[in-house]
């Protein structure tokens, strides 16, 4: 497994135009590749706004997988199709993320998986943070109100976080198979989103909370890779209509086959065609009367 660690902003910052703020002068950047592999070659990009990234859209956490990971909605390739709009790859979109963030970080894990975050500008209400475990990689926005019974559940240490909780229990998922997902992110309270990448296992593991407080959408790129962001500007370059915020109360697998809702886990998810003036491509919609689930 190779991994590929970039400090922001990227190491030709000095050599393009910077329209995110003044030029800065690049930072040491640590690699860890597989022998003999050759370094990314990332195409040139048009930059995005120099506001675009400003103080009303402090939220910054991407993650990008491509088609050998989660193999992409056809309700959003659907949508796509029917509105046929600009965008761009998951390179060009990593590398606006990363040149526009100076305090952002980038990873990349194999060929397939690009994670991307920033810890700048954050809201104290609901901080973003980042964890990897044994091949478990977590990025997490918001904030649990029962973190302290949830560390009790699973023997964590007083000092464990929110991210160092979600990988837990996604561990538990994994290893006490066959255990519900609804069960697990049922017995979360609180306004989070959050990605976890098992790069043991090539496993995709998403949810948002109930109310949708934490924002998380959801596109493809024009080279097939599945994005999910808490920016839908960000996306939206690069997703073009295919593009949808991501449903609340539910997670979607790649281990138990796509999006299901936690909240109500019975009830089927509909899909609805966006009108033509609207950003997105699709909303996405749980049927049916509420039946919660167990959390007992």
């Amino acid at each position: 497994m190779k991994f590929n660690w970039s400090w922001g902003p990227s190491s030709r910052a000095s050599d393009v135009p910077h329209e995110c703020g003044p030029p800065v002068a690049p930072p040491p950047v640590y690699n860890r590749r597989a022998a003999g592999a050759q370094p990314e070659e990332v195409p040139p990009i048009a930059y995005p706004n120099p506001n675009f990234f400003g103080d009303d859209n402090p939220d910054r956490m991407l993650g990008i997988f491509s088609s050998s990971v989660v193999s992409p909605p056809e309700e959003l390739v659907a949508a796509g199709s029917r509105t046929p709009s600009p965008k761009t790859t998951a390179a060009v979109l990593v590398k606006q993320f990363i040149q526009c963030n100076e305090a952002g970080v980038t990873l990349q894990i194999g060929d397939h998986v690009r994670l991307a975050y920033s810890q700048h500008g954050q809201s104290p209400l609901l901080p973003r943070s980042f964890g990897v475990k044994e091949e478990i990689f977590c990025l997490f926005q918001g904030v649990l109100h029962n973190l302290g019974s949830l560390r009790q559940e699973y023997g964590l240490a007083k000092s464990a976080d929110e991210v160092v909780l979600i990988i837990e229990a996604y561990k538990a998922l994994r290893d006490r198979a066959p255990y519900p997902p609804s069960h697990v992110v049922g017995h979360l309270e609180g306004n989070f989103s959050f990605v976890v990448f098992d790069a043991s296992t090539s496993t995709l593991f998403v949810a948002s909370d109930q109310l949708g407080k934490v924002p998380l959408y959801w596109g493809i790129t024009a080279d097939g890779f599945v994005a999910f962001a808490d920016d839908a500007e960000l996306l939206k370059g690069a997703c073009g209509k295919s593009l949808a915020s991501f449903p609340q109360g539910c997670f979607y697998s790649t281990a138990v086959g796509g999006l299901q809702s936690f909240e109500n886990p019975k009830n089927k998810i509909t899909v609805v065609p966006a009108a033509e003036e609207e950003m997105w491509g699709a909303t996405f919609k749980v049927e049916g009367p509420a039946v919660l689930a167990a959390t007992d």
